[in-house]
């Protein structure tokens, strides 16, 4: 019987690490589209005729539905159980990067930006919880750290192919003609993903099997106390937290990065944050263990106002040394935010809230993200300085909400 169990189990974390990998590759060529897309995105908009205030609003609207529809898609994926077919049509809508080549004004690129936005919106709390069930037979920090890390590796080939392209064009670019190339070949990684998920399918069908095997603690279906602030602090963080849209909008109207670095360093931010949601996600899973408390991870969430408040300090300074920091330290604070984010909500719902639960709090990250985004926008017309003073005061109002998270989370056990 004891070599049955050890059998079984074994099994089980075989097929869970399999289908986090083949998620992994998932977001791998995801991101390979739309991060590629995002380093150049508010670069594009602006060779196109849109001013920084378009390019806030558009990455703001943008990122406000792609979170905020994200409450419904959540509550019904976890209402029809539907997981699977979320993801398929989230994933499909991806189509919206490479149809960007053909896009030739800023009004067009940016009804293809927001597209691409509601595809994620549609997939991502089905997808989250479909691999949230397999990371608990290695860890849930771990888990997501593994799918992040692979993430960033399309996160870094992305950015890196508009570089190339626009290293080979040289003089030769003058005007949307690379950025159209770079979009083109996009079409390439959607095909492969495509592909990947139905493999996904085909593997692990019902990945509940997996969570049910791994754990017999039962978590209430009401959300807790520990969800809402964890909410509200990550609302706080997100809304002073600057979108690599304004920031590469800043590098080219200053002249601080070409055409060709810009990109180049947001792969070299998505490096950082890879390696940081590998490391942040082990550690997240030792406090749990060591506390014997699934809710101590979240101690591992001060990073994120600490280092999040020397951002805009850095970025928008006119020191090129400073800058390429200010760019670093952001790829290390998305790193936290995309590995502990997922981490988390699998830890605090149970199965039948988590849907919703990953819906309700990206729906929040996506209101902060427009309101941040476009106010982000809005001050860089107006004055740099403001707006550095506004996002460092907003990450300094989100810490006493952090003690307040903390010491609710060390309450339960």
């Amino acid at each position: 019987m004891p070599d049955t169990v050890v059998s079984n189990t074994q099994s089980y974390r075989k097929r869970a690490l399999q289908l986090i990998v083949i998620f992994g590759l998932v977001s791998l060529f995801g991101d390979i589209i739309y991060e590629g897309a995002r380093s150049v995105n508010g670069q594009y908009l602006k060779t196109l005729g849109a001013n920084a205030a378009i390019v806030g609003m558009i990455a703001g609207l943008s990122e406000f539905l792609g979170y905020g529809i994200r409450l419904a898609s959540g509550y019904f994926a976890d209402k029809t159980r539907a997981y699977w077919v979320f993801t398929f049509l989230g994933y499909a809508m991806l189509i919206s990067v490479p149809l960007l080549s053909i896009a030739g004004s800023w009004q067009i690129v940016g009804v293809f930006i927001v597209m691409e936005r509601l595809g994620k919106a549609l997939r991502s709390p089905a997808r989250d919880t479909i691999v949230s069930q397999a990371t608990k037979q290695i860890g849930t920090g771990f888990g997501f750290g593994i799918q992040e890390a692979m993430d960033q590796i399309g996160a870094i080939v992305g950015p890196l192919i508009f570089s190339v392209i626009f290293l080979l064009l040289g003089s030769k670019d003058k005007g949307a003609y690379g950025y159209q190339n770079g979009y083109a070949l996009m079409w390439i990684p959607f095909f492969i993903l495509m592909v990947c998920i139905s493999l996904a399918y085909r593997n692990v069908p019902d990945p509940s099997v997996l969570e049910n095997a791994a754990t017999n603690k039962p978590i209430p279906d009401k959300l807790s106390k520990v969800f809402w602030l964890y909410t509200v602090f990550g609302f706080l963080t997100t809304l002073g937290f600057v979108n690599f849209a304004i920031l590469g909008f800043h590098f080219k109207s200053k002249g601080l990065l070409t055409d060709a670095q810009i990109p180049f360093f947001y792969a070299v931010a998505m490096a950082i944050d890879g390696i940081v949601a590998l490391a942040i996600g082990k550690y997240y899973d030792i406090l749990k263990r060591k506390h014997k408390n699934d809710n101590s991870g979240l101690s591992v969430l001060i990073i994120i106002p600490f280092f999040s408040f020397f951002i805009a300090i850095f970025a928008f300074s006119s020191n090129y040394i400073l800058a390429i920091t200010g760019i670093c330290i952001w790829g290390l604070v998305m790193g936290t935010h995309e590995t502990i984010m997922k981490s988390a909500i699998a830890d605090i719902t149970s199965l039948r809230k988590r849907g919703t639960g990953y819906g309700i709090f990206n729906a929040s990250y996506g209101l902060a993200m427009f309101f941040g985004s476009a106010l982000m926008g809005f001050l860089y017309d107006y004055s740099i300085v403001a707006l550095i003073v506004v996002s460092c005061l907003v990450q300094l109002c989100s810490v006493p909400l952090f003690i307040l998270l903390k010491r609710e989370a060390d309450s339960v056990k």
